[in-house]
């Protein structure tokens, strides 16, 4: 499965993603991450937490939809609200299954450096648990439907 995260600026969520499908699923789907609208640079808080944490960052930058190369994703995962309402690019989009995982963005919070590293944990623990159930069921051989119902209800996991 090729697994896409969106996020507006591709700088916290969607990287934050990237790294846990990376770190967690091995040769089961290949993932990459992508903004709207990036900001260039993976918000320094990000990069942080992924050292912190011990999530390979190798290859993760900020990107756009143009700089994905030949990569085509089978699933869309939006990963803010803002990205949720965008329209992804034609090309983006033809056959990939789309949903939205609203996820609160952790770089943007203030607070305390333990407050701020607490947001970080809450939201990587969250798209560690929805990944892991991905992985914990036969995703490579469902039906388009079954996975987008599969995927939706990952989106209301804690």
């Amino acid at each position: 499965m090729n697994l896409l995260f969106v996020c507006t600026h591709n700088a916290c969520r969607s990287i934050l993603a990237e790294a846990i499908t990376r770190a967690t699923a091995g040769d089961r789907i290949r993932v990459a991450s992508a903004g709207s609208h990036p900001a260039g640079r993976i918000h320094p808080l990000t990069v942080q937490y992924l050292a912190a944490s011990g999530l390979p960052a190798d290859g993760l930058h900020s990107k756009g939809f143009g700089d994905l190369g030949d990569f085509r994703p089978d699933v869309v995962v939006t990963a803010c609200d803002s990205a949720a309402k965008e329209s992804c690019p034609v090309w983006l989009a033809y056959d990939a299954i789309t949903v939205h995982w609203g996820l609160p963005d952790p770089s943007h919070l203030d607070g305390s450096p333990a407050d701020r590293e607490a947001a970080f944990q809450a939201v990587s623990h969250t798209l560690e648990a929805r990944i892991r159930a991905l992985l914990d069921g036969p995703f490579e051989t469902m039906d388009s439907h079954a996975l987008k119902r599969l995927l939706d209800s990952l989106g209301q996991l804690d």
